[in-house]
């Protein structure tokens, strides 16, 4: 409970110190990085009530921009809206998120093994338009979309693997990997153009038609084994100063 009401003091006392960079601009983008930072690091806390009035009154500003952050959060599913009640900072199941990447792990790697023996030019276009879409989600500050496009690109491989059992394995599994931030984890604390980058060379991987290495590379991928660096480990490995 101590360390409750210390993250609420912490969270106050940063949306006291950000007033002043908010209400010249007025907008929902501010608002929307320093709820997003606040989850980030801990500051407001899973399961904690999100209160819009409370939040504009602190900023000095509207409700309209800090509505517009928290319906974007809630797209991304840092946030949930429980009808009656407000929004609350959404608590993930570490373990349950870890278990569905394990499940998602081997499906992606027969995936890629499969499509890589048989993509075809136009599913090929497909996925890089799909990548191209990720960039400009980027571009527009759009977590949630480029969440909904990584699926999406997933999704497609396992359909292009011509496996009918695949696809619809995959297909009752990818709600869990949406709802767990098993895939395309709108917390990343990283490069998410690199990010987009990196399903580009996947697309490559399955041009150059060797199904050994496009399964081992999207198994990396699944499991978190990516070369695009996440901020969050580092941060984690370092010593605590206590």
């Amino acid at each position: 409970m101590a360390s409750t009401r210390q993250a609420n003091s912490d969270f106050a006392s940063r949306l006291a110190t950000s007033k002043d960079s908010v209400r010249p601009t007025l907008i929902s983008d501010r608002v929307y990085e320093l709820l997003r930072q606040a989850i980030v690091e801990g500051d407001l806390a899973p399961n904690e009530r999100v209160v819009e009035s409370e939040i504009a009154r602190r900023l000095g500003v509207s409700q309209a921009p800090v509505r517009e952050a928290v319906k974007q959060l809630a797209r991304e599913g840092l946030l949930v809206h429980v009808p009656r009640r407000g929004n609350f900072v959404v608590e993930i199941s570490t373990e349950h998120a870890e278990y569905a990447r394990q499940v998602r792990e081997p499906l992606e790697r027969l995936a890629a093994q499969l499509a890589a023996g048989h993509v075809t030019d136009d599913q090929l276009r497909e996925l890089e338009e799909l990548v191209e879409q990720m960039h400009q989600a980027v571009a527009m500050n759009d977590v949630g979309r480029f969440r909904d496009i990584d699926i999406a690109f997933h999704t497609r491989v396992s359909q292009i693997a011509g496996n009918p059992f695949l696809t619809r394995m995959w297909e009752v599994l990818e709600p869990s990997l949406r709802a767990l931030r098993a895939i395309a984890d709108p917390l990343f604390d990283g490069d998410w153009h690199a990010m987009a980058d990196e399903h580009g060379r996947l697309v490559s991987l399955l041009r150059d038609g060797d199904p050994a290495k496009a399964a081992e590379a999207f198994a990396d991928h699944s499991a978190g084994r990516s070369p695009v660096p996440d901020r969050r480990a580092r941060r984690k490995s370092k010593p605590s100063s206590r």
